[in-house]
C-alpha cells in the first residue's frame, strides 16, 4: 500500500494482524486523537528489557513533543546534541469511548480510538525549540495556558528535558458501533449494548492564596462541565 499526501504511509509495523478495518492512516484522524489527549505511554527497551513510562505529550504540526526530567531514563538513553543516536520508541495514545456488552462474555469489547506512533526520538537541544516546545506541551494539556503562565526561568529550563518525534510511521485505530453477537445468543435475555464514557471537568477551584480580584480566564471556563465526544468512523 502507498500513501498519498494526506495519509501516513503503511509499514510492516503499523499494519495490525487483527481487525485491519479498524486500521486508518489518514492524517486528519491522527492529529484529532492526539489534539483531544495530553498523556500518552512511551515505550522502549533499557538494558534488554522493555520500559513503559506515562507522560504529557504535545503536538506541533508533524512532530510530538514528550515531556521529561535531565534524570530520566529515556532522556539519558538518547544521548544529547545533533550527532546523538536517538531513542527508538513505541508511542501510544488511547480514548475510550464506550462499553461494549454484549450477550457474550466473549465478544464485550470497548469502543475507542487510538494512535500508535513508531520513531526514534531526539532530545530538544535548541532554545528556540524548547521553548515552543514547552508552550505546547502546557497548551496540550489546556489550550490557551502557556500565554497566562510565568515561562520557565533558567534553573527551571536546566531541569527540564523534552524528546522529539517526528510524526512518520504512525497509525490510527477506531472501534464504532454495538456488540457483535453470534447469530444463536441473539434470543438470551441479558442486557446488551453501549454505555457511552464521557470526559468531562468540573468546576474549577482557585488556590486558597489567590487574589480574589483574579478573574477565571475564559480558556479555562470553557472547561467547566462535560465535553460531549464524538467518535468519527474510518
Amino acid at each position: 500500500m502507498s500513501a498519498t499526501p494526506d495519509t501516513y504511509p503503511p509499514t510492516d509495523r503499523t499494519v495490525p494482524t487483527r481487525s485491519r478495518d479498524r486500521a486508518s492512516y489518514d492524517k486528519d484522524l491522527v492529529h484529532a486523537i492526539l489534539d483531544e489527549g495530553s498523556v500518552c505511554h512511551l515505550g522502549f527497551v533499557r538494558d534488554g528489557a522493555p520500559v513503559v513510562l506515562p507522560t504529557l505529550y504535545g503536538r506541533v504540526g508533524g512532530r510530538l513533543y514528550v515531556h521529561g526530567s535531565t534524570g530520566s531514563r529515556p532522556l539519558r538513553t538518547a544521548g544529547r546534541g545533533e550527532d546523538a543516536p536517538g531513542l527508538p520508541v513505541c508511542l501510544t495514545v488511547t480514548h475510550v469511548d464506550g462499553l461494549v456488552l454484549a450477550r457474550s462474555a466473549f465478544h464485550h469489547s470497548l469502543n475507542y480510538r487510538s494512535v500508535v506512533v513508531h520513531g526514534t526520538a531526539h532530545q530538544v537541544t535548541d532554545p528556540e525549540e524548547m521553548r515552543t516546545a514547552l508552550d505546547a506541551l502546557v497548551d496540550q494539556v489546556v489550550p490557551g495556558r502557556s500565554r497566562d503562565a510565568r515561562p520557565a526561568n533558567a534553573k527551571e529550563l536546566a531541569a527540564t528535558a523534552v524528546l522529539r518525534l517526528d510524526l512518520a510511521e504512525v497509525s490510527a485505530k477506531v472501534r464504532t458501533g454495538g456488540p457483535n453477537d453470534d447469530p444463536e445468543d441473539l434470543a438470551l435475555s441479558h442486557w446488551t449494548g453501549v454505555v457511552p464514557v464521557r470526559n468531562g471537568y468540573g468546576t474549577p477551584e482557585p488556590a486558597a492564596d489567590l487574589d480574589p480580584s483574579v478573574a477565571l480566564p475564559g480558556y479555562l471556563a470553557a472547561l467547566t462541565g462535560p465535553r460531549p465526544v464524538e467518535a468519527p468512523s474510518c
